[in-house]
């Protein structure tokens, strides 16, 4: 068989076998590569029988006249359903509100526009299937601010980095409602933070946010248990440990230490569980009522955390993909067995869920209540680890064999490999999207807001077989404007903006679907320059994307105007001299352009503390809808939370910052910065009217 019956079953898989790069040249992925991204997207193709049977699987699968379990379909648009029913078939809807319409195709065997959005039941010829009528666009800043040239501004914030008295050592919930609180009062409209998704119990030594065990549910270190169950019954758990001066000590550590402070967390937490549950506790009805509104992805959850606790003490690997055979299906009658001889592990899972879903909504509400139009901004991962519990409960919607990542560019020579795992588009239509539905909603749930890492990741991801090298990936393509009409239904029926992490290599076309869909995309000031070293003029930003100084993955004003992240490169050999050399020449030349456009604006001081000021002024009188602002930027702090391509050799997700969440706006460098901001805000949209 020839390669080009491999190319064909490629295609038919949604694999790119041809794509630009990031300097714009063409590439074609190898037959090497292409057979094992095959591999791990379930269709072999090692050989001539094995492509020849691929092919006519997938043939079958995409040629059935099998009704999909669910449409998408734009309001006020018809569904076209030719393929499937003649015209004139009668249909009856089941609407969500509980009310029912008899319909029928019209003479294309369409279904009439019409339909609310929402997500309806459709019956036809005794065949049924779901509807999501969804809205043209998201929920959007406009919405939220009821003006039309919204010219607002918000804070974002490390999480973990954050801190209180009595914290344990990394920033939680209390001191975000106390940060919240505090950026409310001095006129912010959000608060967006780093992902609190769930992570592994028995693993503290996985603590990237950007590499969850699962995007369903939430990590229960961040909870304040003083703030559900009183302070007093937290204290005594405390004092009955023994743990003051160890957690006191965490405390004043300038880098988490993270299998400390988790141990030390999670003694806590059983101790507040076992008093909770013998007790006769006032708040049990309500955990009770959690418990059964999350139902079995809850339970999976909690199984998965008690099965790799038990893995653990058996000696076996954390990977459930190396666990005993039974144990790899979440329905096998031995996961059931092992789940009721295991009560209370699960049931303890199931409290510390409970106690984070109920904080994180305390700090929203905190948010909300002080003023903010939009309040929490939470940060989804654009995949999970394919050794946690999501990959584990959803395995027909995750490719657990194959890591997300990025095709070599000129930043990343040898490309990214993110060792996460992505949705299967073929899993989620034969599941009717179940998966992504569900985990925009958990997302949703305790924000008015939600950013999507990576969003080019609902158009296409470049994907890696495990054990290969990145530039050995290739694109697999997704079914954008199915995803899009999704992600606009739900973010309207939560009241929520949605921003998408556009930056690096964005498809054709991509950026204007998004805009189209008042999905916000992401302006960083370092990379406003073409060529290098010319600005963008404040009037030429646009006005669909939001601003901000930095990200979790770049340096911070400070650290980009010192060149702190270029020694950090050279510190630990992640570049050559030569390289290292051109870096620090167009760096140079880099912060002469950005001084040459602040002068151009305002009267600019020649120090770093002025050029920041100017900084923020400047982006605040940009026409972005939304400023972000990172407290590392606001504080002047020349350190930047995470360092790619560095796991241990770089303290990643580990930095703390000084003061303590209440006080740090009132930083004298802070508070003139959102003065500066404020006004600059306010001139904007006074200008902008």
């Amino acid at each position: 068989m020839s390669d080009a019956h491999l190319q064909q079953l490629a295609l038919l898989a949604g694999i790119s076998v041809e794509w630009i790069d990031a300097n714009g040249r063409p590439q074609r992925v190898s037959d090497s590569a292409l057979r094992q991204v095959l591999a791990g997207l379930g269709h072999p193709a090692n050989d001539d029988v094995q492509i020849a049977t691929s092919l006519q699987a997938l043939k079958t699968a995409h040629d059935s006249r099998h009704l999909p379990p669910l449409f998408t379909v734009d309001v006020q648009q018809e569904l076209d359903l030719s393929a499937f029913f003649p015209v004139g078939s009668p249909c009856r809807i089941h609407l969500e509100d509980g009310s029912e319409q008899q319909l029928q195709l019209n003479d294309r065997s369409a279904l009439p526009a019409g339909l609310p959005i929402g997500y309806h039941q459709v019956q036809i010829s005794q065949q049924h299937f779901c509807l999501a009528v969804a809205p043209t666009r998201a929920f959007g800043l406009d919405d939220a601010l009821n003006t039309p040239t919204p010219r607002c501004w918000g804070i974002s914030a490390q999480l973990y980095s954050l801190r209180r008295e009595g914290d344990g050592g990394f920033g939680d919930c209390l001191a975000l409602e106390a940060l919240a609180r505090s950026a409310a009062e001095r006129g912010a409209d959000a608060l967006a933070i780093s992902p609190m998704h769930a992570m592994f119990a028995s693993d503290s030594h996985r603590y990237s946010p950007y590499s969850p065990s699962s995007r369903l549910f939430l990590n229960s270190l961040y909870a304040s248990p003083s703030a559900i169950l009183g302070e007093r019954v937290v204290r005594l758990a405390v004092e009955t440990l023994g743990l003051e001066d160890k957690l006191q000590a965490l405390e004043q550590l300038n880098l988490i230490d993270w299998p400390q402070a988790t141990a030390s967390r999670y003694q806590v937490l059983r101790c507040l569980y076992e008093d909770f549950i013998d007790g006769d506790h006032p708040l049990r009805v309500d955990f009770d009522s959690y418990r059964a509104q999350a139902g079995d992805a809850l339970e999976q959850h909690c199984r998965f955390e008690a099965l790799q606790l038990e893995a653990q003490a058996r000696g076996l690997a954390p990977d459930w993909r190396q666990w005993p055979e039974a144990w790899h299906d979440p329905q096998n009658l031995e996961v059931a067995t092992f789940a009721a001889q295991q009560p209370e592990q699960i049931q303890f899972h199931a409290f510390c869920q409970w106690l984070i879903e109920r904080c994180l909504q305390r700090a929203q509400d905190a948010a909300r209540s002080n003023g903010m139009a939009i309040g929490l901004i939470a940060d989804l991962a654009v995949g999970a680890d394919g050794a946690g519990s999501q990959a584990w409960s959803r395995q027909d919607e995750l490719l657990a064999g194959l890591n997300v990542g990025a095709p070599p560019d000129i930043l990343n020579r040898a490309g990214q490999n993110w060792g996460i795992c992505a949705f299967s588009p073929e899993g989620l239509r034969r599941n009717g999207y179940r998966a992504f539905i569900e985990m925009l909603r958990a997302n949703f749930a305790h924000a008015g807001g939600l950013r999507i890492d990576h969003i080019m990741g609902l158009q296409r991801l470049w994907l890696i077989p495990l054990g290969a090298q990145a530039s050995e990936g290739a694109y697999l393509n997704y079914p954008l404007d199915d995803l899009l009409r999704i992600l606009c239904l739900e973010s309207v029926r939560h009241q929520a903006i949605v921003l998408g992490e556009d930056l690096g290599t964005v498809p054709e076309g991509l950026r204007e679907k998004l805009a189209k869909r008042a999905i916000l995309g992401m302006r960083v000031l370092q990379f406003e320059q073409d060529p290098p070293g010319h600005f963008t003029p404040i009037l030429d930003w646009p006005d669909n994307a939001l601003a901000t100084t930095s990200t979790h993955d770049l340096p911070t004003l400070a650290g980009w105007l010192q060149a702190r992240d270029i020694d950090w490169s050279q510190r630990l050999s992640l570049i050559d001299a030569d390289t290292e050399r051109q870096w620090r020449i167009t760096r140079e030349h880099e912060r002469q352009g950005l001084q040459k456009i602040l002068e151009n604006n305002y009267a600019v001081h020649a120090d770093d503390e002025a050029r920041i000021d100017a900084c923020i002024r400047f982006l605040g009188h940009t026409r972005a809808p939304l400023v972000l602002l990172p407290l590392e930027d606001l504080l002047g702090i020349d350190e930047q939370p995470n360092l790619p391509g560095t796991i241990d050799t770089h303290p990643n997700w580990r930095r703390r910052l000084a003061q303590p969440a209440s006080e740090l706006l009132d930083d004298t460098d802070a508070a003139r910065r959102l003065e500066l901001l404020a006004q600059a805000r306010e001139q904007a949209w006074e200008r902008d009217l």
